[in-house]
């Protein structure tokens, strides 16, 4: 049983369907049933016999044809236009809304704007007059800062295709406590995306840092060492090392501080220290409460 996996735009996540009565392979273009309606879409993955589970998944319509690569040239076209139209009309209605993408069904059956806006808009008396220009069903979507930079696509600040329009079928839930617990930069600017929200990124090994961790004192608490009690004042989490500062009095002197590291099971918790403060801290609040909308 053979199972192929096809975008219909660059944005969507991967669908999957069943090619029995077709050889294609990844690259081909095929016509498939979408619940939006009859797509074009692109072959991106192919898996054989007993890789993939089938159940509830449709058949592929068929394998596009020349015919059929012409009509899709000429919906990209035409969404390239309804976008001019959407602006002007948008205009011509004083709606605040910014348009984000069109998409055309390949049976031009439908049309959907995906839009962004400050909050809801009253755009009835819009979408008729779209109709009437195009006498087709209009749609109009709209959708969140996450989605828009999915759709938008860009680089991110590892220098790499954003994860949300590359790697990412779904939005993962991310948290400040990941980057706690990854000892990271809690400075909302190093831990947000390019759509303002926390770095899906966040999530992918945490999993791993928080194990780690768990061996391992916190910053502040107060660990017995080989040269006495001192304080945690920082983690390598990956190398299982604690740096200790230390705090010696000698006669007749200034009190003076050492710093030291140690591997993990050289040292003892013997008080845990206060939570770590943060400077920016209402920021933090505010980041984590956008990214739960």
């Amino acid at each position: 049983m053979k199972v192929i996996g096809v975008k219909p735009k660059k944005y969507d996540n991967i669908q999957y369907y069943l090619c029995e009565d077709y050889r294609v392979t990844v690259g081909y273009n095929v016509i498939v049933e979408t619940p939006l309606g009859l797509e074009f879409a692109k072959v991106l993955v192919l898996y054989r016999n007993g890789e993939k589970n089938t159940e509830g998944l449709n058949e592929v319509v068929r394998v596009a044809s020349f015919a059929d690569l012409t009509r899709h040239n000429q919906n990209l076209e035409r969404e390239e236009e309804a976008k001019k139209t959407f602006v002007e009309n948008a205009k011509k209605f004083k709606l605040e809304m910014k348009l984000i993408n069109v998409r055309f069904l390949f049976d031009a059956s439908k049309i959907i704007f995906y839009f962004t806006a400050e909050g809801r808009v009253d755009f009835r008396e819009f979408v008729k007059d779209l109709a009437m220009k195009y006498r087709v069903r209009i749609e109009l979507r709209q959708i969140g800062v996450r989605d828009e930079t999915k759709m938008v696509g860009g680089i991110g600040i590892c220098g790499r295709k954003l994860c949300c329009c590359s790697v990412l079928d779904d939005f993962k839930g991310s948290s400040i406590n990941m980057a706690k617990e990854q000892n990271l930069s809690l400075n909302p600017t190093k831990i947000s995306g390019s759509c303002g929200r926390l770095m899906c990124c966040l999530e992918y090994e945490n999993e791993g840092y928080a194990e780690i961790n768990r061996t391992l004192p916190r910053v502040y608490d107060i660990v017995k060492t080989e040269d006495g009690e001192g304080t945690v004042i920082g983690i390598n989490s990956l190398k299982k090392l604690v740096k200790v500062s230390f705090i010696k009095h000698q006669k007749d002197d200034e009190p003076t501080t050492l710093v030291k590291e140690f591997k993990g099971d050289e040292v003892k918790v013997v008080k845990k220290g206060a939570a770590q403060t943060e400077e920016n801290l209402d920021e933090l609040k505010k980041l984590e409460d956008k990214n739960e909308q």
